[in-house]
Order: C-alpha cells, then sequence, then structure tokens
C-alpha cells in the first residue's frame, strides 16, 4: 500500500506539471523578432488541430502572419519544420520519464509510473506524439531526431536495468533491450488503441485518465518476466 501512495503521489505531480498540449486557436499571436519560434508554435497548433494529415506550409506561414515562402528561410522543407516539432516531442518525453527516474521509487514501481507518464503524453498532444513515429514525414537523417528518441529510451532502459538487478536476473544489454522492446510495443500500442478509442467503453465515469491509471500498471506487470 505504501508504494502504491508513492505511485500516486508522482503521477499527481506529473499531472500538474506537464506541459498540455496546444489547443487550436490558443495563442494570440506572435513576435515576428524570432520567426523561427513563430513557425513551430504555430505548427504545433495546427497538428494539435488536424494531426499530421492536414499539416501545410503554407496553413503554418499564415497562422504565423508571414508570406507564403517565410518559412523556407529557417527549414529546408515541411520535413525539416516537422522534424524540429518531433524532436521537442522526444525531450519533452524524456523529461517526463526522466522526472519519476528522480523519485525514489521501487524499480517495479518505477516503471509502471514511467508506462503512465507515456501514454499520458500521448493523450495530451496526440498530433505531436503520431508525428514522432511518421518517419516519412520526417528528415530521415537528422542526428538530433536520432539522438533525442536514443534519450528518452535510455530512461527505460535504465529502469528495466535496475529492476533486472533487483530480482537477481541477467541485466545484460541484450536482455535489457529485448525487455525495454517488449514493456515500449506494450505501453506504446495501449496508447494508440486509447486514441483509437478502443477502450472508452471501459473507462470508469468516461474518464480515460482513471482507466489508465487503474488498468496500465497490472498490465506492464503481467509482461515481465
Amino acid at each position: 500500500m505504501e508504494s502504491k501512495h508513492c505511485i500516486d503521489g508522482i503521477i499527481a505531480a506529473l499531472k500538474k506539471t506537464a506541459r498540455p498540449g496546444k489547443q487550436a486557436g490558443e495563442r494570440k499571436g506572435y513576435h515576428h523578432g524570432d520567426l523561427r519560434t513563430a513557425l513551430i508554435h504555430a505548427a504545433e497548433d495546427l497538428l494539435a488541430e488536424r494531426g499530421a494529415e492536414g499539416f501545410s506550409l503554407r496553413e503554418v506561414a499564415r497562422r504565423a502572419g508571414v508570406s507564403p515562402g517565410a518559412p523556407a528561410h529557417h527549414f529546408s522543407s515541411a520535413a525539416g519544420l516537422l522534424t524540429e516539432i518531433a524532436i521537442s516531442g522526444f525531450d519533452q518525453l524524456a523529461a517526463d520519464l526522466q522526472r519519476i527516474a528522480e523519485t525514489d521509487l521501487p524499480p517495479a514501481e518505477r516503471l509502471q509510473a514511467q508506462g503512465i507518464a507515456y501514454v499520458r503524453f500521448g493523450l495530451k498532444q496526440p498530433g505531436r506524439f503520431q508525428l514522432m513515429f511518421r518517419h516519412d514525414l520526417l528528415l530521415p537523417d537528422n542526428d538530433r531526431l536520432h539522438a533525442a528518441g536514443k534519450t528518452a529510451m535510455k530512461e527505460l532502459e535504465e529502469t528495466v536495468r535496475l529492476y533486472r538487478t533487483a530480482q537477481g536476473r541477467p541485466a545484460d544489454d541484450a536482455e535489457v533491450m529485448r525487455l525495454c522492446l517488449a514493456i515500449w510495443s506494450m505501453v506504446h500500442g495501449f496508447l494508440q488503441l486509447t486514441l483509437d478509442g478502443k477502450f472508452a467503453a471501459l473507462a470508469p465515469d468516461g474518464s480515460i485518465d482513471a482507466f489508465v491509471v487503474s488498468e496500465l500498471p497490472a498490465i506492464i506487470k503481467a509482461t515481465w518476466p
């Protein structure tokens, strides 16, 4: 019971501090002294409203209040701008997972809390989350994008390694990576099904967040070898 209360406290803190997803029309205007940032903000708003499929550089420029050709001065293409947003997404996800890693939760509870944080990140920012894994829309050889993704994965790897060590089981790199991939696949799939509305009927009182907090930790635990 004590560890459950600890998890609940971490989850509550994360819920308060996590950066909320942007809603369409939330921003009132932009300071064009920093056009690059203005374009990124406009693109984030467009993704939140329409998703990756509804993205266009022309619409981003219109929302930022600049000419259609302005984005080319800062980004080589739509893929260049979207890649910056994906990098920012991975950075934020890594920060969410790291906040949990810095607590004194035991490895098992820490992994559960990180799973909840991953799902909450995607639910709050579905457009950005979907984009982060749309490699067809991003710059395929961008080193910063690859590094950002690896940083987020490292947070999970460290938790898995601690868990295996605490259980007195093998924690070599190959074994840790296999377990990371298994847990990541499960949590990512859970999030995708949630975004698709597949769990809506199962959520108590219509609260998807309550459903995630109630069910995901047990599902994660069931995947541990």
